[in-house]
């Protein structure tokens, strides 16, 4: 098996790809609360099975483990969030401001329970070694400012990437930008890194939905959640240069569809990029840019339209798939059951895919439909970290897969999760106390010590 800890510590050798995967939480439910989001507000209202959800992510972190892929994995945050409820004017116990709630402010209570940073796609932005000055990984952990339920994130992530990556000789982290509509970030979701191999530069690819002034056309249903100036902004803490990175919009038509976000409509590892025809305003420009910049030629795999329509890529989340490398140099594609389930994405996949002339020779299918409901497919609940063996070695906490951190985690979900959420359940004051005491028991068994606000308010 592929292991991160077996990596050359020089840049640009044996440096590996390790796909860190959000733990569902317990709260885990079906509240509807992301614009843009069809799959979201379809499901808006459904029962949820917390348990199983997070049972399902954690066998496609620990398959892929076993398949030989480097695996961590990132806690949930704590939730629900009576603080911010008690920052709305809410006072007593926490039983009687999740009543209060419940009756006077529903959609506060809602995003107060939200699960939603199981997608760490969104949790920051990442730039490795190797492409950094002063060789060093860097971390941005996105604003989120576009939800009210994902803005309570980034303080919570932030802590949880410094004590991860907390060794200042091997990482770098940065505040998140300032949480204002004209510097909204998403985080990874827009962001895509192409190259060589994980350990020799590459090129950044940052996907915008608008402008912060109005300097470009905007999408008429949806509203854009990246702007160009905070991928900029972003690009400039990590120090990348002009060579070193491409700015791209999206297609206004794609975000209209429900493509919120790039992931869902494009996806790059090494030299491949998977994309949709309309996953870009400026689909040529985008090509000829990377070619430009790239250190080794560009393999762009393109779907057009009459193949996978808008509204099929964003039903199956065909495009939200993991792209993972294998020694050999092939690549295997990671996509959820609603993939093969659709006659002409799956189609689509053995024809253009796996029969074409790109380094994709296999299509792994994992079962992640408590997410997939909730709008968020295999690429949504991962963050891609580069890291050479030094940097593997310097990780804080237990954090990197492995069969018994597998059992661990799995016995801890069966212990503490409920089996069924339903809406009027977010009212239930005991599920205040079973969060708080899962996420304590979490936080002892990864060895990452007082992350949370109710461990560090003492």
């Amino acid at each position: 098996m592929i292991s991160a800890r077996d990596s050359d510590s020089a840049v640009g050798v044996n440096v590996c790809e390790v796909n860190f995967d959000g733990l569902v939480g317990p709260t885990h439910n079906y509240s509807g609360l992301a614009a843009g989001n069809v799959a979201s507000r379809r499901h808006a209202g459904w029962v949820a099975n917390p348990r199983e959800a997070a049972l399902q992510g954690l066998e496609k972190m620990h398959a892929l483990y076993r398949a030989g892929y480097a695996q961590g994995v990132l806690p949930p945050q704590q939730r629900p969030d009576t603080a911010f409820l008690r920052r709305l004017g809410f006072a007593g116990s926490d039983a009687d401001v999740l009543a209060a709630a419940a009756q006077r402010a529903p959609a506060m209570l809602r995003a107060a329970c939200s699960a939603s940073s199981m997608w760490t796609a969104n949790a920051a932005t990442v730039t490795p070694s190797a492409d950094a000055r002063d060789g060093r990984v860097h971390f941005t952990p996105a604003n989120l400012q576009s939800g009210l339920h994902r803005c309570l994130e980034p303080a919570t992530t932030g802590r949880m990437l410094r004590a991860i990556f907390a060794d200042p000789a091997h990482f770098a982290h940065h505040a998140p930008l300032p949480a204002t509509p004209a510097l909204a970030d998403e985080g990874a979701a827009n962001h895509t890194r192409l190259g060589a191999d994980y350990g020799a530069p590459g090129v950044h690819l940052f996907v915008y939905g608008r402008d912060a002034f109005g300097l470009e056309p905007a999408p008429a249903r949806f509203t854009a959640r990246q702007t160009r100036e905070a991928s900029e902004a972003v690009a400039r803490q990590h120090g990348l240069n002009e060579a070193q990175t491409v700015f791209a919009r999206q297609h206004p038509d794609a975000i209209d569809a429900g493509v919120f976000h790039n992931d869902v409509i494009a996806v790059g590892n090494g030299p491949v990029l998977l994309y949709h025809e309309y996953a870009f305003a400026d689909e040529q420009a985008v090509l000829d840019a990377l070619r430009a910049k790239m250190p080794e030629p560009l393999i762009p795999v393109r779907v057009p339209a009459e193949a996978v329509s808008l509204d099929a890529a964003v039903a199956t989340y065909l495009f939200n798939s993991q792209l993972l490398s294998n020694p050999d140099g092939s690549m295997t594609l990671v996509v959820p059951g609603e993939c093969q389930h659709h006659e002409a994405v799956w189609r689509t996949l053995q024809d253009l895919v796996l029969a074409g002339a790109n380094p994709i020779g296999e299509v792994i299918v994992k079962d992640v439909k408590q997410s997939m409901q909730n709008g968020g497919g295999p690429a949504c609940l991962r963050l891609r970290v580069a890291l050479s063996g030094a940097e593997c070695a310097a990780l804080s906490g237990r954090v990197l897969m492995t069969d018994e951190l597998y059992a661990a985690l799995a016995g801890w979900v069966k212990r503490h999760y409920r089996d069924r959420l339903a809406p009027e359940d977010l009212a239930d004051p005991q599920l205040v106390a079973e969060s708080l005491t899962a996420l304590d028991e979490l936080t002892t068994l990864l060895q990452l010590g007082a992350i949370y606000p109710f461990q560090r308010s003492g």
